[in-house]
């Protein structure tokens, strides 16, 4: 476990190089969709991309926006949060978002919240039993032609 580092991903070569974790959570996104839209997000919309590496290899990564609203005052909406499948189950998740958290306290952000799909209930057992979220709310989506 010493060798597990969190590095926040700032260049092209480290975006890329993250896409085959965050693949397995957008799999609609090809590597030029997702890169393009990770750097805009970035330019716009202050969106940060962490990951979690263990040796060399990135096992988490997560990305992120501070935002502000009327209703959650100053916070932190997580975007993704993904492990990969071959290392779920030893805590990775857990570190990444506890990470998120501790950015989010540091730079006096009030909360962190994040939406998740209804078919994810493994997800919703992490959020709610290991990491002590409460569910708010539902998301809705309308798709504009």
């Amino acid at each position: 476990m010493d060798a597990l580092r969190i590095k926040e991903l700032h260049s092209k070569a480290e975006i890329i190089e993250a896409f085959p974790v965050m693949k397995q959570l957008r799999a609609h996104l090809d590597e030029d969709t997702y890169l393009d839209l990770v750097l805009e997000a970035k330019e716009i919309d202050r969106y940060k991309m962490f990951a979690l590496i263990n040796g060399e290899e990135i096992v988490a990564v997560t990305g992120f926006k501070p935002m502000t609203t009327l209703y959650y005052g100053r916070f932190v909406w997580v975007c993704d949060l993904v492990t990969n499948d071959n290392e779920r189950s030893k805590g990775y998740g857990e570190k990444l978002l506890t990470y998120v958290h501790n950015w989010a306290k540091e730079n006096k952000y009030e909360s962190v919240a994040l939406s998740s799909g209804l078919q994810r209930k493994d997800a919703h057992r992490f959020y709610e039993n290991k990491m002590d979220y409460d569910k708010v709310s539902y998301v809705f989506k309308a798709t504009l032609k």
